[in-house]
């Protein structure tokens, strides 16, 4: 990893809007999925980003390489505002930037064999030049993600989800890209394939010298292959760290509640370490309450700041080089002077019951539109 910056996010946002009629389609309210990240990658590295369902990883994910129109803010790759691309000269950016989907099933045409899933690409950037040199690289590709020569005759639905995977990969390969974003690449596998495609992506990395922004929600993953986490809440980063100062020392009591639900194989720590179960359900990204976004479920929330004042991501005096959190309290909290107390959950109202807060099925609709 090089101190090179190769990505900088500032101020990314990504709203989607509600909307409501049947003729006269009017905006009633948005949903904010991405509501104002900053965070760098560097060349070589691999940057984790972490958070429960619905917290705004894959759309961040997808904002940086415009699959997803951010509503503001910028994404700097190489020095070149890719938010501000359009038409040809986005075309060929998105040569260096590829991503891997979640689910390697429904992200590959059912229709098309493995090698055209892969020449797709190569053509699409002007790289499939000639029928000998193609089908060089195709077999190097496969041979790159372990997958035999006969693969490419075959179709998707012939393989495992770890075999498709492989092929998702190698797709993100064709074109020699120098970002990869891989939306929960293992989270649809067995275990024992998890570890497998993990130690590819990791062995891909050393050789060809890719950066990786890996969203994830399995926690140990993360430290495995990640050189640096972010933690997302609602929209927003709450904490950022190198990996092994963020499991040694979480500032934000929301990385605390997160990483203290990781199981221990060891009976008694298991036992004795502290447990932080979080009252209530994450807040509607349609209607985020005021200030920090996790204190409607923080177990050290206080009466001033916290439901008033949106903390900003700050580093903080004595913790580890370049850990950056979103908390008021941090200080306190880390040294005892603050204790956790019981949090009552919260009634989180429907529009049906609150005409002013959009309904869920609404929230629904515009995230997937």
């Amino acid at each position: 990893m090089s101190d090179e910056v190769l990505v900088e996010i500032s101020d990314l946002k990504v709203h989607f809007p509600i909307k409501h009629g049947v003729v006269f389609d009017r905006t009633i309210g948005h949903v904010y999925a991405v509501d104002g990240v900053d965070l760098t990658i560097h060349k070589g590295e691999t940057y984790g980003l972490v958070g429960e369902s619905g917290c705004g990883k894959s759309t961040l994910g997808r904002a940086m390489l415009r699959l997803t129109e951010p509503t503001s803010g910028s994404v700097v790759f190489d020095g070149t505002d890719v938010a501000k691309l359009k038409g040809e000269t986005l075309r060929k950016a998105r040569r260096r930037m590829q991503m891997i989907f979640q689910d390697p099933l429904s992200s590959l045409d059912p229709r098309q064999s493995v090698e055209s899933i892969l020449v797709e690409g190569m053509r699409a950037h002007g790289l499939d030049k000639d029928k000998e040199s193609t089908a060089k690289r195709l077999r190097e590709l496969l041979a790159a993600v372990g997958l035999p020569e006969s693969s490419l005759r075959k179709y998707p639905h012939e393989f495992s989800g770890g075999q498709r995977q492989r092929i998702g990969i190698a797709r993100a390969l064709a074109v020699e890209p120098d970002l990869i974003v891989a939306d929960e690449p293992v989270s649809a596998l067995d275990v024992s394939v998890q570890a497998q495609v993990v130690n590819l992506l990791e062995e891909l990395q050393d050789n060809l010298g890719l950066t990786y922004l890996v969203i994830a929600h399995d926690l140990a993953v993360v430290r495995h292959i990640s050189d640096r986490i972010g933690v997302m809440y609602l929209g927003s980063l709450v904490e950022e760290a190198d990996s092994d100062a963020l499991y040694e020392q979480p500032l934000h009591p929301y990385t605390k509640a997160l990483l203290s639900a990781i199981p221990v194989p060891d009976p008694v720590v298991e036992d004795s370490r502290e447990q932080i179960l979080l009252a209530g359900d994450l807040p509607s990204p349609a209607n985020p309450p005021n200030g920090c976004r996790f204190h409607t479920r923080c177990p050290w929330k206080q009466e001033t700041r916290c439901d008033t004042e949106r903390p900003a991501l700050r580093e903080v005096e004595g913790a580890a080089p370049g850990q950056r959190v979103a908390c008021h309290w941090a200080e306190d909290i880390r040294d005892g002077k603050i204790k956790p107390h019981e949090v009552k959950p919260e009634l989180v109202e429907t529009g049906a019951l609150n005409p002013d807060v959009p309904h869920v099925a609404s929230v629904v609709e515009a995230m997937e539109s």
